[in-house]
């Protein structure tokens, strides 16, 4: 009989099953990855408490690894090196400190009807049922040379945990992690203190939320920016490279477009770029300032935000939430300029490279240090 496929139809389905056998290749990989570091980790288990309990020394692990090789030829990974590496992973996320940061991203809290994570770390993980296993998985999802690089570039538990758990969840290639750690990307949406007037604006549950979804500054050096540019150039840049500016950006940010068009009776606005967060359940609109924060800057922003919670808010979504991307900004001039401010609304700086040479770190104060005193010294003043 002869075939009534056409020649597209068929493309269609080869299309298809070619689709099925890569998803299948890929979960089957991961299986086998979750395996393997599972393994790893019963391993330096076991090392890690004949160290304590019999007294091993490097010439127990030596003999381990020339035993183990062995008897499976056919298997790599039991150097002498790679099992001291799979004690040193039960150690360390084995850890007191690395537990407590664990439970204290694990335990929920209720706030205004919601769940939400806690930020106090407790002084105990004695009483927390399924720690344990909590932490076998989350280890398991990220291969073997990922926690090798987390284990030798990052001593701070909370850094780690921070790197372990965005790896997990965005499926960040080694050498992705590796740019997001020297970009500093922990420090930026953690640690460093961020402007924005998110609890004046926001229901406190969602007004956290916000919070972890902004970082205090935004790393755009993938532009390969060397000089100053204009807005527009700017927006070109972030949109030819936008699945590194959406990588920048965090989990759950959707691209909506440039360039948004916003109609009030004759007039025409436009938003430099509009996302849409698929947690907060809000649109997010970022407006691109080349040069240093003005206070005209928020009220423009705010007017948008209007108009978009106006227009295009779903009837399920929460308020519209504006980010200003500016060069550089005072943190006491954008707490006054966002005072009064009914909108959610917050203002980070980017950086498209390091702002100072590596001799120079640690030994100037920081922006943050700068703004504390000048708040500082304007409470005494108004005193």
């Amino acid at each position: 009989m002869k075939s009534s496929l056409t020649t597209s139809q068929y493309a269609v389905i080869l299309a298809d099953v070619k689709d099925r056998i890569l998803q299948a290749s890929v979960r089957a990989a991961r299986a086998v990855n979750r395996e393997l570091v599972s393994l790893y980790w019963d391993i330096g288990g076991v090392i890690a408490k004949q160290q304590a309990e019999s007294n091993w020394g490097d010439a127990v692990v030596e003999q381990l690894s020339r035993d183990l090789r062995r008897s499976f030829p056919d298997l790599k990974g039991f150097s002498a090196r790679n099992l001291w590496d799979m004690r040193r992973l039960h150690e360390v996320y084995g850890s007191p400190d690395f537990l407590r940061q664990l439970v204290a991203e694990s335990q929920p809290t209720v706030a205004d009807g919601k769940t939400s994570r806690s930020k106090t770390v407790p002084k105990s993980t004695e009483k927390l049922v399924g720690s344990d296993a909590i932490l076998r998985q989350l280890v398991a999802e990220i291969p073997w040379g990922h926690h090798l690089l987390l284990m030798n570039k990052l001593s701070d538990a909370a850094a780690r945990l921070y790197y372990l758990q965005a790896t997990a969840r965005f499926g960040w290639s080694r050498n992705v992690l590796l740019n997001q750690i020297k970009g500093q990307a922990f420090e930026r949406a953690v640690l460093e203190k961020k402007s924005h007037n998110f609890p004046l604006a926001l229901p406190e549950h969602l007004a956290e939320q916000a919070d972890e979804m902004m970082k205090s500054s935004y790393n755009l050096g993938f532009l390969g920016l060397t000089k100053a540019v204009k807005e527009r150039e700017l927006e070109d840049r972030l949109i030819t490279n936008l699945q590194q500016f959406l990588l920048e950006l965090g989990y759950g940010f959707c691209f909506v477009g440039r360039q948004h068009k916003l109609t009030l009776g004759r007039k025409e606005y436009f938003v430099d770029l509009l996302f849409y967060h698929r947690h907060l359940k809000a649109l997010v609109a970022f407006e691109l300032k080349v040069g240093a924060f003005e206070p005209e800057h928020a009220g423009q922003l705010d007017f948008y935000l209007n108009l978009l919670n106006d227009k295009e808010r779903g009837s399920d979504d929460h308020p519209s939430i504006g980010i200003i991307l500016c060069a550089e900004k005072d943190d006491v001039e954008v707490e006054f300029a966002l005072k009064s401010k009914s909108n959610p609304i917050g203002v980070a700086e980017y950086q498209l490279s390091s702002k100072l040479p590596a001799q120079y770190k640690g030994r100037l104060p920081t922006a943050a240090q700068l703004s504390a005193v000048v708040r500082h010294t304007i409470e005494i003043s108004q005193d």
